[in-house]
């Protein structure tokens, strides 16, 4: 194996460390999956684990450390060194990614927005406005995923943006108060006031009755998203349908725990047991096998 293969081995073999080392619902990239489609996806994850610690996480001048995340997809796709020094691991497995799948740069451009957004903007006033935000900060993975599993097609966009917003949101909803910790609130303020909870309401435990109407509201809301996008596997076959499905059970699961706690998500975080993730997987795995592996 070449210098240069063994490069790539091993920036592939950082990003699926990565993969593993946070916490998901489910694994971005099921066992189920062929090996050559699961490093694929390793690295999609990298790129977007990176821009998101980038955009919470990281000290000082987060926008500035964005432009060079930015300058480093540029080289991949052959702008030239617009970022000094070597690329990093996660771009070096990206870049035989979209070379191997073809991937469209947009919506990588897009996650990066998203986290620049994160920085100028803490509020969002209507739930339009949080549905625009979406565009940047989910769709843009369900459409890289397609690709990547030879389906980039426009046509079933609609249903994966559905699908990827439903997630987004159900997120949103679950993480309240860590959010709060960073000055962000995803609940639209027109929300908060048509059922009347201020900002200071979300940082007290317990959950206001206001606060649970809300929240049952936005519940609702994210479990139309999720309708909207079940078709999307019946479009699709495979070990992809079944990641999909799981997927979105996943999140429905979540949105089930949000109102087995009668909507309080400020005195604890809504999570799914290891026993619940398991029961999931088990069901989608014996639909899978009984019709055919289709």
């Amino acid at each position: 194996m070449s210098r240069q293969a063994a490069d790539i081995e091993q920036a592939y073999a950082e990003c699926e460390a990565l993969t593993r080392r946070h916490y998901e619902n489910f694994s971005i990239a099921s066992f189920l999956l062929p090996r050559e489609v699961r490093r694929h996806l390793y690295a999609l994850y990298g790129f977007a684990r990176g821009v998101d610690d980038l955009g919470d996480e990281v000290g000082g001048d987060r926008l500035a450390r964005l432009d060079e995340w930015e300058g480093w997809l540029g080289s991949v796709y052959g702008e030239g060194p617009t970022t000094p020094g070597p690329l990093p691991p996660v771009f070096i497995a990206l870049a035989e990614t979209i070379a191997d799948r073809g991937l469209l740069r947009e919506p990588f451009q897009r996650l990066i927005e998203a986290n620049r957004r994160d920085q100028r903007v803490k509020r969002y006033e209507t739930y339009e406005d949080l549905l625009t935000y979406c565009t940047y900060s989910a769709d843009p993975v369900g459409r890289l995923v397609l690709a990547v599993f030879g389906r980039p097609d426009p046509g079933l966009w609609p249903m994966s943006d559905a699908t990827c917003t439903a997630l987004q949101l159900t997120n949103f909803w679950q993480d309240v108060t860590r959010d709060l910790v960073l000055d962000r609130i995803y609940i639209p303020t027109e929300e908060l006031d048509r059922f009347g909870v201020s900002e200071e309401e979300l940082g007290r435990a317990p959950a206001t009755p206001a606060f649970r109407r809300m929240m049952r509201v936005l519940v609702a809301r994210a479990r139309v998203l999720f309708e909207r996008g079940r078709p999307l596997a019946d479009r699709l076959q495979g070990r992809l349908r079944v990641d999909l499905r799981l997927f979105t059970r996943g999140g429905e699961a979540v949105l089930d725990a949000i109102e087995q706690l009668d909507h309080d998500v400020l005195t604890r975080r809504p999570t799914l047991s290891a026993g619940r993730r398991s029961g999931l997987l088990l069901g989608e795995l014996t639909r899978w096998l009984l019709t055919g592996g289709r």
